[in-house]
């Protein structure tokens, strides 16, 4: 039940789908692994009624920002960036680019509320069952479950099953699905700990800080981490360590010695909370699915959390997975529909992980302007500031490094484009012929646009109460939604004759849908009595840039985009 399973649960629950979500394990997460919630995942909160509660449990956006590089938590900075779209020359397209924040929220806080909420619309949590295996009998599947409280085997039948069984899915060897790249490359530390550290950051709010310092100049990235769980009193602190030479020493002494050279603080007496390692992977998936089954999450993308990528792409796995299962059960869509989960999340899973890996990568640069060796050899925090804030040619060049080693960071902590600018191309949309231009680098910039394949963008419109709402809260919720505009009563006619139970009609400019910003208009890239057909997961499946005045002609058209895209006749 991790991201990606509770978030299918929650979603498929939300549409009217009985759905049982199973865990071997007699709770959810014991510790606080993934974190960083970017806006699309927050986007999926939004849609699936979730967002207001899940900001109770969040670290607030303003406090997630300045990320440290510094010598340790009390000792001097070598360099600061604004993260996570909190600075002053990002945070205005963070803004226009979604109606929600980014939001820290600690796995151990995340599961529960996914699961708490799937469990009060409908679906049943069985903890401490074991999945044993499945037969694929075409029609459905009987899959095998342990009860490891009454020892007790037992079958249950459906008629799909998802696999979001971790790192090391059964479930995705026994479909065989076809995983690229390599295991546990690289190791890390990872030390739990509770202390008061507010005097070192509360005047400079921040989740994460990089510890440039001789003592932990292990490992792939070479610097230690102290990151904030719950402000200021809940950290963990890592460090990286060679895995060739075997299991690292995690003896007291050692990490007490490690979390105070990291804080800065001889005489700090934290409490260790857990102590564990973690491995860096490199692995995604060529497919996602076989027959019945389907997998996601971090069965078919592994990956370290540089980027903050992972739970974030897990949930968007299962919102993009749980209206294709609830359309094709409800008899609203052929099975050919399933295949597009495939089509359109292999390509974000092998994205994220290549990202991910290279952010870890991009550290490299920080440890080429930072030289803490004298002429013995001897390593110290002294001497790499001397050489950094020499006034000399050498400082000089050494500064400049710094600057670009932090200008390429970027691509790890403010990559709004990495997060948002997805771009889908499978059955379950109506591709056009043209290529789409990117005009500012993609990765670092959102590219809003209405083409099919993409999220819808979010312009704010005003509601009946005259209050503002995003043209996200007036699509999805598990329908389709046909967007027009004042003009376009042709397709609202269109939609009327076809009389589906899951599509819905917008005219933006009516009371409900105004536009007085003029945002939608600037945004929508089609004419007012074009059309664009929006998925039940914000997708655009489908748009008609020309202005159509004929209800017979929309609906045909209409009627042609929909068959094409749930693959099936109307």
């Amino acid at each position: 039940m991790g991201p990606m399973g509770a978030t299918a649960a929650l979603a498929l629950a939300t549409y009217g789908v009985r759905v049982t979500m199973i865990t071997q394990w007699s709770w959810l997460a014991n510790t606080p692994r993934a974190h960083i919630t970017n806006q699309r995942a927050v986007e999926v909160l939004r849609d699936l009624g979730l967002e207001e509660e899940a900001v109770k449990y969040a670290v607030p956006w303003d406090q997630m920002g300045d990320a440290l590089f510094t010598t340790s938590l009390a000792g001097p900075e070598i360099a600061r960036i604004q993260t996570w779209g909190t600075g002053d020359d990002r945070v205005g397209d963070y803004i226009k680019g979604s109606p929600c924040p980014m939001l820290d929220i600690p796995q151990t806080f995340m599961e529960p509320l996914l699961v708490k909420n799937a469990a009060e619309r409908g679906a049943k949590a069985v903890f401490s069952t074991r999945y044993l295996g499945h037969e694929d009998t075409g029609d459905g599947v009987t899959v095998r479950l342990l009860n490891r409280v009454s020892n007790q085997e037992y079958t249950v039948r459906a008629k799909f099953l998802v696999g979001a069984d971790g790192a090391k899915s059964q479930i995705a060897d026994e479909i065989g699905l076809h995983i690229e790249g390599q295991v546990a490359r690289a190791g890390t530390a990872y030390i739990r700990f509770n202390a008061d550290l507010s005097r070192f950051v509360e005047h400079r709010p921040s989740i994460l800080h990089w510890i440039m310092n001789p003592a932990a100049d292990f490992g792939e990235i070479g610097m230690g981490l102290l990151r904030c769980v719950r402000p200021w009193n809940e950290w963990i602190a890592g460090w990286g360590f060679n895995i060739e030479a075997g299991e690292p020493d995690l003896s007291e002494e050692t990490i007490l010695q490690q979390i105070r050279t990291l804080v800065g603080d001889p005489t700090l007496e934290p409490e260790i909370v857990s102590v564990s390692t973690w491995f860096v992977n490199q692995q995604f998936a060529h497919t996602m699915s076989k027959g019945r089954v389907f997998c996601g999450g971090d069965a078919t993308h592994r990956h370290p959390p540089s980027s903050g990528l992972g739970s974030n792409t897990c949930m968007q796995d299962a919102h993009n997975l749980a209206w294709k299962l609830a359309y094709v059960v409800k008899g609203h869509a052929g099975t050919e529909l399933l295949e597009s989960y495939s089509e359109e999340r292999v390509p974000v899973g092998e994205q994220i992980v290549k990202r991910a890996n290279q952010s870890r990568a991009d550290y490299a640069p920080f440890r080429e302007c930072w030289q803490t060796a004298d002429s013995s050899g001897e390593k110290s925090v002294a001497t790499g500031l001397e050489r950094l804030n020499a006034p000399t040619p050498e400082g000089e060049e050494l500064r400049a490094h710094l600057e670009k080693a932090l200008d390429l960071k970027n691509y790890e902590f403010n990559a709004h484009g990495t997060e948002l600018n997805q771009r889908y191309a499978s059955g379950a949309v109506v591709l056009e012929e043209t290529e789409e231009r990117w005009n500012r680098d993609p990765q670092l910039y959102l590219q809003a646009t209405t083409r099919p394949g993409a999220k819808i963008p979010h312009a704010w419109l005003v509601g009946k109460d005259g209050k503002r709402v995003s043209t996200l809260d007036i699509t999805g919720k598990g329908r389709f939604t046909l967007i027009t505009g004042l003009s376009g009563i042709a397709w609202e006619s269109a939609t009327a004759q076809l009389a589906l139970p899951f599509l819905d009609t917008v005219l933006v400019g009516r009371p409900g849908y105004e536009d007085p910003y003029k945002y939608w208009a600037r945004k929508r890239e089609i004419a007012e009595a074009g059309a664009l057909l929006v998925r039940p997961d914000g997708v655009v499946a489908w748009r008609h840039t020309e202005a159509v005045r004929d209800a017979e002609t929309a609906r045909r058209l209409l009627k042609g985009a929909i068959e094409t895209v749930l693959s099936v006749t109307l």
